[in-house]
């Protein structure tokens, strides 16, 4: 296996470079098991946060990060889009996404009170990786269902497209890969 060696937070890490498609790979980023690289990204994100009520990411590798912002930020509450629906949901709004990183088109189902609770409030979207934007398009298009006003998107590393986007705030770029390990 291929490996890309790069500095996140002021922690050396090396992604494996994972099979998109014949001809694209892409560095895999993955902070689940790492709380040390979970709290120091954390950290640095809210560092350049704008002002925000709550701060809402999707299911499920943006869990981590979210929840350690929240801890750090004085233990806020944050809201989570679903992959799936739960008996708990009630009024529940969906929205259909299509991800780099999964082969299939997904829903994103948001609970009915957190809507509510969005509704009017600064909205801060959360994510580890932003790449194509259609995860982050589907959670913009849940926060504007539910009356909420985004004020910022904040990811740990932007790939691809979304490193030439400038409402979108990073940590650090990660580039595209061909087949042999080289950068695109």
């Amino acid at each position: 296996m291929k490996y890309y060696n790069m500095n996140i937070a002021g922690l050396d890490r090396a992604l494996p470079l994972c099979k998109v498609t014949d001809d694209l790979y892409i560095g895999a980023f993955v902070i689940f098991g790492d709380p040390e690289l979970t709290t120091a990204c954390a950290k640095e994100l809210l560092a350049r946060a704008p002002e925000f009520d709550y701060m809402i990411t999707a299911e499920a590798k943006g869990i981590p990060l979210i929840h350690e912002m929240a801890r750090l930020n004085g233990n806020q509450r944050y809201i989570l889009a679903r992959k799936g629906p739960k008996l708990y949901m009630s009024n529940i709004v969906s929205v259909t996404v299509h991800s780099i990183t999964t082969a299939k088109e997904q829903k994103l189902y948001l609970d009915g009170e957190d809507a509510k609770r969005m509704k009017g409030k600064r909205i801060l979207i959360v994510d580890d990786v932003i790449s194509t934007g259609e995860s982050l398009r589907a959670i913009e298009e849940l926060i504007h269902s539910a009356g909420g006003n985004i004020v910022g998107r904040m990811t740990i590393l932007a790939e691809g497209e979304a490193t030439e986007r400038e409402d979108i705030i990073y940590l650090e770029k990660l580039p595209l890969f061909n087949p042999d390990g080289s950068v695109k």
